[in-house]
């Protein structure tokens, strides 16, 4: 998404100054406003957000304000969509910054997932599959599941919706993270090898050869999250070796042999439970996003929690929040101007929430 660069005065704000400016538009707009702060954010949002957590809790919080008129969701864009697509027409989204993408949500396209489904069904027919998306994406890709009978998922109750799937029909379509989907997969009991098959969208007929689609039962798309590619047995085997008794908790977003490898594998508000209801004195390493690390370190001083990665490098998309942008934002507002508005259109939002009403049902 394009974003327009902020007027010079914003460019030139420093944090005490930002800071400032944040709190008296906040304190202006009072209850007509709402900040949803998603965890990986900075400790410079987070501290305005009036809920955190991850992309659908935060939704589905919006969703339960009957007094907010806007939203100002300092997360990145699929998320405000979801926001959008759960929360009352008179109600608004605001995304500080257009350009807070997500690389992994890019990585599956509407056209794309449309031409994949059609040269999927040249061999197997699309009757008897499922298409399941991860909230990571696009409202678009929320709608095509919603109208094909599909389901969206969370990386908490991927399980359950993949379950579902696969009792309802024989093969499940995965899409777009397929390290979520390998991983949920497999502590289902499936095989990496015989029952999923990898579709490159870039390949014709996916790169998957007819016979391996015809056997397996979950087709997986070829995306991934970059921040959690970084992590590897390497590093697990290192925090092992430097810290005894250490335990090991990664994202489901990490490859298969890092999760393997790990002690505990979970979403992020499953990684904030585990640490938090953890003994004093206990050591974690942890395989996410090191702003949500950090401020678990910071809020459990009586434990020792660091990042498996060494390099620590933080979502680059999500970084893009700054608190000059969240100042411009705010202050338009108060100025009675909407900037960065996201509206999910009527007949996208339409399918797309029947497939996070189906999630909902399932779960």
């Amino acid at each position: 998404m394009f974003q327009a660069p902020l007027p010079v005065e914003y460019m030139h704000l420093g944090p005490d100054e930002s800071a400032e400016r944040i709190a008296r538009a906040k304190h202006t707009l009072g209850p007509r406003l709402v900040i949803l702060g998603h965890h990986y954010q900075r400790d410079e949002i987070i501290r305005w957000a009036d809920y955190r957590g991850d992309s659908l809790k935060l939704s589905q919080l919006a969703a339960d304000e009957k007094q907010a008129e806007m939203f100002v969701f300092c997360g990145v864009h699929f998320m405000a969509e979801s926001a959008d697509i759960l929360t009352r027409d008179d109600q608004a989204v605001v995304l500080p910054n257009m350009s807070a993408g997500c690389s992994l949500a890019d990585m599956a396209r509407l056209s794309e997932v449309e031409a994949a489904w059609e040269q999927i069904s040249e061999v197997v027919g699309t009757a008897s599959i499922m298409p399941i998306t991860y909230v990571n994406s696009a409202a678009s890709l929320k709608a095509f599941v919603g109208k094909h009978g599909g389901s969206c998922c969370t990386s908490t109750n991927a399980r359950k919706v993949l379950e579902y799937a696969l009792s309802r029909a024989e093969k499940a379509f995965f899409f777009p993270d397929q390290h979520l989907g390998r991983n949920t997969a497999y502590s289902m009991g499936l095989d990496p090898e015989r029952d999923m098959v990898l579709w490159d969208p870039g390949l014709r007929m996916g790169g998957v050869e007819p016979e391996a689609m015809r056997r397996a039962r979950i087709i997986l798309w070829k995306g991934h999250c970059s921040v959690h590619q970084r992590f590897t047995v390497e590093q697990i085997n290192r925090a092992r070796a430097e810290h005894p008794g250490v335990r090991v908790i990664v994202h489901p977003e990490c490859s298969l042999d890092v999760v393997q490898a790990a002690d505990l594998f979970g979403s992020t508000e499953y990684i904030i439970r585990q640490i938090r209801a953890s003994e004093p004195g206990s050591t974690w390493a942890v395989g996410t996003e090191i702003n949500l690390v950090r401020r678990l370190q910071d809020e459990l001083p009586d434990r020792t929690v660091f990042c498996l990665d060494p390099i620590v490098c933080p979502c680059s998309t999500m970084y893009r929040i700054h608190p000059r942008y969240l100042v411009w934002a705010l202050e338009n507002l108060v100025e009675g101007r909407m900037v960065n508005r996201v509206v999910v259109p009527s007949d996208i939002k339409a399918d797309a929430r029947l497939s996070l009403q189906r999630m909902l049902d399932i779960t």
